[in-house]
């Protein structure tokens, strides 16, 4: 097919249904994602059959080409809604992870960016969150969804069922997929009844390494809902900002929470509790008030934002096997050392998950360069110690480069011949992931 670039006339013809531009997402029908570069308006119209000379063709789509999504769709009986710049709360996970509590319900995994993150993008990447390590990640909650095809074949995948083994897992194939194999436009998504509120156990250590072995600690005893890790720089920078009175001295903080029923919940507390002063901890705080027990998790949630504060952010996803936790840990430290870099560490220490944040100065050229050289230090030192390159936050463009090394060529090819089949192209989502 000529590739050319969308014009007018397409909308107004019907053959395109949906538009964007620098301060208007424009959705159709309901599609879930939240499009906001002319690089992602040119994937999704791809597949509509208008493959896009280059992302600038698209240019700044004017006010008469939003107007003629808006006639096209009132013509045509299609809903159809505008969320204006700045309106992010509108499409983001909080709003209706709250209204599913407000009906009695939780989705589980409780991803730690839900002020933040969308939907759909939790999907694409099979995102975890605060509870993974008792709950699972998206996937597990994941029930059906409609994708549409590269071809524009849409289809749908699973449903409203808890079992069904019915052919091949291809629900599964799409969450973590990137958009790189459909774009996924519904989803069905499990919901539980609303949990307990979580007993907290709050604790600070004097060094990192005391931090780790308490986590292996609980990992081989209770089964807690939540096991989070803060470095120092992360419970500093959280400090500077909100003002808690957490222990700037500490080395680390670990907070642990177990949201099982009655007695069993406070006794797993006890336990969490035991095992933190077992292994040095400086001071270890208990609560089953509520209240008290979001504070500290809301400076959990905080330690991104906290951390960006202080600079723009290479952020790490690597993950390793639990007893190799502590190797990665001291791991990074050796390598934010001979980098003279800042890398904080958060994670979701349960299941070996970590979050490396590098601190850099865009304008410092030679810092640039050893953030990037960090970078890989880190991905390479996490394939060493048998982890992966991403527990959560999917490969994208900037990991690209080591998966090939990670998986293997065999892994590889397999990965490219599912691609090649469903997207022979090569328009969704161009040089994303696989």
């Amino acid at each position: 097919m000529t590739q050319r670039p969308v014009t007018l006339a397409d909308v107004v013809a019907g053959h395109v249904s949906l538009a964007i531009d620098g301060f208007d997402r424009i959705y159709l029908n309901g599609w879930v994602p939240a499009l906001q570069t002319s690089g992602q308006v040119a994937g999704w119209l791809g597949w509509r059959g208008f493959p896009i000379a280059s992302p600038a063709a698209l240019g700044r789509i004017s006010q008469g080409f939003r107007a003629a999504v808006r006639r096209y769709a009132d013509s045509n009986d299609i809903p159809w809604v505008v969320f204006r710049k700045g309106d992010r709360k509108l499409d983001v996970m909080r709003p209706y992870l709250d209204a599913a509590e407000r009906a009695g319900y939780v989705f589980a995994v409780d991803p730690t960016s839900a002020e933040a993150s969308c939907i759909g993008g939790n999907i694409a990447t099979n995102a975890g969150g605060l509870c993974c390590v008792k709950y699972g990640v998206t996937t597990d909650y994941v029930l059906g969804m409609q994708v549409v095809l590269a071809d524009g074949t849409a289809v749908r995948l699973g449903g409203p069922r808890l079992k069904d083994v019915a052919g091949l897992s291809l629900t599964k194939l799409f969450v973590g997929s990137e958009g790189t194999l459909g774009v996924i436009t519904e989803v069905t998504l499990r919901l539980l009844p609303a949990q307990n509120a979580s007993s907290v156990v709050v604790a600070s250590f004097a060094s990192v390494q005391a931090a780790v072995d308490a986590v292996l600690g609980v990992a081989a005893r209770p089964r807690p809902s939540m096991l989070e890790f803060m470095d120092s720089v992360a419970i500093n920078a959280v400090e500077d900002k909100l003002r808690m009175g957490l222990d700037r001295d500490a080395a680390a903080m670990l907070l642990g929470g177990s949201d099982e029923r009655g007695r069993a919940g406070s006794e797993d507390a006890e336990l969490i509790a035991a095992v933190f002063a077992e292994n040095g901890a400086k001071e270890v705080f208990s609560t089953d008030d509520p209240d008290e027990g979001e504070a500290f998790v809301a400076a959990r949630r905080f330690c991104i934002p906290a951390v960006e504060a202080k600079g723009s952010l290479l952020l790490e996803d690597v993950g390793v096997p639990l007893p190799k936790l502590g190797a990665l840990v001291t791991g990074i430290a050796r390598i934010a050392a001979e980098r003279d870099l800042m890398i904080s560490l958060i994670a979701h220490a349960g299941d070996g998950n970590t979050h490396p944040l590098i601190v850099y100065d865009p304008a410092d050229a030679a810092m640039v360069e050893r953030a990037h050289v960090a970078f890989g230090e880190i991905m390479d030192l996490a394939i060493d110690l048998g982890g992966t390159i991403t527990g959560e936050h999917g490969v994208g463009r900037l990991k690209r480069p080591w998966l090939g090394g990670y998986l293997g060529p065999e892994v590889m090819e397999l990965n490219q011949r599912i691609k090649r089949a469903l997207d022979p192209l090569g328009i969704l989502n161009p040089g994303a992931a696989i």
